[in-house]
């Protein structure tokens, strides 16, 4: 298949996407948070080798910053009281180097929470996990955390990058309910996630695989829809 027929029969496909996206509702924060005890806020690699400094740091990342305090500071003044941190926590010598650079380094600034989320007042409350790949759960302590909060129902997710680490979070949390028959919901807001942007040209100069920003964030997206993640606009 050429670019040209592949553009052309993909092209219905890509007006839904963009008319679903354009259609995504907000939902009202008060009735998610009926009873807080049984609702977590996972954020997701919100730190400064995303945001602020390292080789994967990105503008786009960095601008979910601010919605996603919001909603912390929302939720908490609702009585929320689950907050989880998930964030890259790289050992040195990370298998993982292999495919993006060296970044997030345990025990370096990198691999901090944003200044903003750290200025929250009740940032020392909120429970950390490491993880040393894009994946949350694998070889980490998430699994613990749920087993020890099983009244927890509903996770609202937050975080970078949406087609990848945001993706394997909210997929995970879902799966493993359906996995358990459980019925978990999972809400991912899209103004609390992004992801980075490398145009082809860019890529081919510096030497680095491209990525549509704009396109994998939509796809990623509608891809957890279409497993059962509730994805909206925004929380308000």
């Amino acid at each position: 298949m050429d670019v040209k027929q592949l553009i052309q029969q993909s092209e219905p496909f890509l007006r839904y996407l963009t008319e679903w996206h354009a259609g995504l509702p907000a939902v009202p924060l008060a009735p998610a948070l009926a009873a807080p005890e049984r609702v977590a806020l996972v954020s997701v690699d919100v730190i400064n080798g995303f945001c602020y400094a390292g080789p994967l740091a990105s503008p786009r990342v960095q601008s979910i910053i601010a919605p996603i305090t919001t909603l912390m500071q929302k939720a908490h003044a609702a009585g929320l009281r689950n907050f989880v941190l998930v964030q890259e926590f790289h050992d040195p010598q990370a298998v993982e180097f292999a495919q993006y650079p060296p970044h997030c380094i345990r025990h370096t600034a990198e691999a901090e929470a944003v200044p903003e989320y750290k200025a929250l007042p009740f940032y020392a409350d909120m429970a950390v996990v490491h993880k040393n790949s894009i994946n949350p759960a694998y070889n980490t302590e998430l699994e613990g955390w749920l087993g020890a909060h099983p009244q927890v129902d509903t996770f609202i997710v937050v975080g970078d990058c949406t087609d990848l680490c945001t993706y394997q979070l909210a997929m995970y949390l879902k799966l493993r309910a359906n996995a358990h028959q459980l019925k978990h919901r999972v809400i991912v807001p899209e103004d609390t996630t992004d992801t980075f942007d490398i145009p082809v040209p860019v890529a081919q100069q510096i030497g680095a695989v491209p990525h549509d920003g704009d396109l994998l964030h939509l796809v990623f997206l509608y891809n957890m829809m279409a497993n059962g993640v509730e994805v909206v606009r925004a929380i308000e």
